[in-house]
């Protein structure tokens, strides 16, 4: 503990005993299990309208969607940018629903922040520290990506980045580290989110669509990151997910995410008893 929160000053649980919550909407960060779903990347206005209106049916509470997306080739789709913020900002209008979009750059923060609810950091700029102080100045929630490569120590000072800078409404995402293992895109490492809440008072929600790279995988880890006491979920969803621009082989249909999202209830009205037998098996 003591080699982890030696140089933060913010971000430990010592530094706020109570555990950070933050309001988007009628929802409660921290507080409520939040389900954040949509689409990679906005494609096009049927694709968006159609992907949210079927979320919202099945109980997600905030709407993704990718408006500029850092892809591994210059040739990929890099998303709508400004077009995709209107029709998330329609798609808003319409459902009711807060959304969440990716920043790239320091530059564009204000004006994105104008669009959006929450400011997401992405995993490739967890630690590009400009950006990470300018959305600390916004005021406007963060969602926080884990690098693939990054510590625990590393990715708890990045979030001390933004809360130094005045902004208190850090959100962590663990989304999978980078290991030896070829199967899955990344590993899930689920050990992070006890970790989180020992160590510190910041929300953590668990993306099992980046982690696993399988739309196979997605509903298990989801379930098994509730079970470890994730605050929320960031899950892909698409319409038609054969036809994506980005990331099909780990978006789900529209039926696949109204089942993940009946069995997340489910566990979600179960999870009293289950932590009633692990008090009981602690004290006996």
């Amino acid at each position: 503990m003591k080699e982890i929160s030696e140089n933060l000053k913010l971000a430990t649980i010592k530094s706020q005993l109570t555990k950070t919550r933050i309001q988007v909407g009628e929802i409660t960060i921290g507080q409520d299990l939040v389900v954040m779903a949509g689409p990679c990347a906005v494609e096009s206005e049927e694709q968006l309208m159609q992907t949210a209106a079927a979320v919202k049916a099945a109980g997600a509470n905030i709407l993704r969607g990718g408006a500029f997306k850092p892809r591994t080739s210059p040739y990929d789709f890099h998303g709508l940018g400004l077009q995709a913020l209107k029709l998330l900002e329609k798609a808003r209008t319409a459902y009711g629903l807060p959304i969440i979009t990716e920043v790239l750059d320091s530059r564009d923060v204000t004006w994105i922040g104008e669009y959006v609810d929450i400011l997401q950091i992405g995993a490739r700029n967890m630690q590009n520290f400009a950006l990470l102080k300018e959305v600390g100045k916004s005021r406007k929630p963060v969602l926080l990506k884990r690098g693939m490569h990054s510590t625990l120590k590393e990715w708890l000072n990045c979030a001390e980045y933004i809360l130094s800078e005045g902004n208190p409404q850090v959100i962590l995402c663990e989304r999978g580290i980078r290991t030896f293992e070829t199967y899955t895109r990344n590993t899930l490492d689920l050990s992070i989110v006890p970790a989180v809440h020992e160590l510190t008072h910041l929300p953590i929600i668990v993306d099992p669509s980046h982690a696993t790279g399988r739309v196979s995988l997605i509903k298990s880890m989801a379930l098994a990151a509730v079970t470890a006491g994730a605050d929320g979920l960031l899950i892909e969803v698409h319409y038609r997910p054969e036809t994506a621009l980005s990331d099909r082989d780990q978006q789900l249909n529209l039926p696949q995410f109204a089942d993940l999202m009946q069995a997340v209830l489910r566990l979600k009205n179960f999870m009293p008893t289950l932590e009633s037998l692990a008090d009981h098996a602690k004290n006996n």
